[in-house]
């Protein structure tokens, strides 16, 4: 017989797993709020939590936040074997696999998701750089690259439904 996973509960698990972590949905539409304010000025803030609502329930996401918070946990732990243990525990600079995994994310989104995911990783904003400080025990070296590219995914649906909604209405789109 063929081996299969609940969605509900790798769903479930996937939130649960960020609110341990000290994530809140909120927390990410306020930096899906920022991307996309200055670009429809009528966005509220629930359209946005709705938005990362909508990425959080893709399977991709939740698998890359379930595989990235239990290798930050491991390195947490001392558990890895080194040289790997010391690069995740370190956020080296020259590891990218926590981007790569966030990536997975963004590239159900598009080149909007990605231009947003690289702008949220270079400033830190909001939850991201609680995320990004190295100075307390816990470590999130997939955890911050993950949260920023659910928000930059957010940020992208919103940017193709407003665009959408503006063709439908025969407007012409703001300058980004």
């Amino acid at each position: 017989m063929k081996y299969s996973l609940n969605s509900k509960k790798v769903a479930e698990a996937a939130h649960e797993w960020l609110a341990n972590r000290g994530v809140r949905l909120e927390d990410i539409a306020d930096i899906t709020h920022t991307l996309q304010q200055d670009y429809y000025e009528s966005l509220t803030f629930e359209e946005c939590l709705a938005s990362v609502e909508q990425v959080m329930s893709k399977r991709e996401v939740q698998n890359a936040i379930l595989t990235g918070i239990q290798l930050d946990l491991l390195a947490e732990e001392g558990k890895l074997l080194s040289p790997l243990q010391e690069m995740i525990e370190h956020d080296e600079g020259l590891y990218g696999c926590d981007e790569i995994l966030a990536l997975s994310i963004v590239n159900v989104y598009g080149s909007i998701g990605l231009t947003n995911f690289g702008y949220i990783d270079k400033l830190k904003p909001g939850i991201v750089n609680m995320l990004n400080d190295k100075s307390g025990p816990r470590k999130h070296t997939f955890l911050d690259d993950i949260v920023g590219a659910i928000a930059a995914s957010a940020s992208s649906r919103i940017a193709h439904r407003k665009q959408e909604e503006i063709e439908n209405k025969g407007l012409v789109p703001p300058a980004p």
